[in-house]
């Protein structure tokens, strides 16, 4: 959206980059454990949901409606957990996160449970492949 749109460095070093839709860019966690992604509004200066120009709010919306139905049809998640708390990363995103009865912190949230597991370089590439076009390509 913004050709100086500046992300937080910390989603750089945790997460890989997907791709984009209509105002979000779409991250993958670096934590093999849980199907997670992170959605990042391209406007500078948010930190909450009420910041957000109303005109960008439904668009945002939509986008990670459309990511969290993708991830779920990926993976067959029993749920999906959407959330936004920024209290690590001030910077607005938004989590959207498979879960399964049997995942590593059923029925917990995910954050500080257990030690992230990194993907393989094979499993990565396949995963983010499958996310990146099936985002592109998937209902809408």
């Amino acid at each position: 959206m913004s050709d100086t749109f500046e992300m937080h460095p910390q989603f750089s070093a945790s997460t890989f980059h997907v791709t984009t839709l209509g105002v979000c860019r779409v991250l993958l966690a670096k934590d093999a454990r849980f199907p997670w992604l992170i959605l990042v509004p391209e406007v500078n200066g948010l930190t909450d949901w009420h910041e957000v120009p109303a005109p960008l709010q439904p668009t945002i919306l939509a986008d990670v409606n459309h990511a969290a139905a993708t991830l779920k049809r990926l993976t067959n998640a029993d749920k999906m957990n959407v959330a936004s708390l920024g209290n690590q990363v001030a910077q607005l995103h938004i989590h959207v996160i498979a879960r399964n009865v049997n995942d590593a912190a059923w029925p917990n949230p995910v954050w500080g449970e257990g030690t992230p597991e990194p993907y393989t370089d094979d499993a990565g590439a396949a995963f983010l492949e499958s996310i990146e076009q099936a985002l592109r390509t998937g209902p809408r």
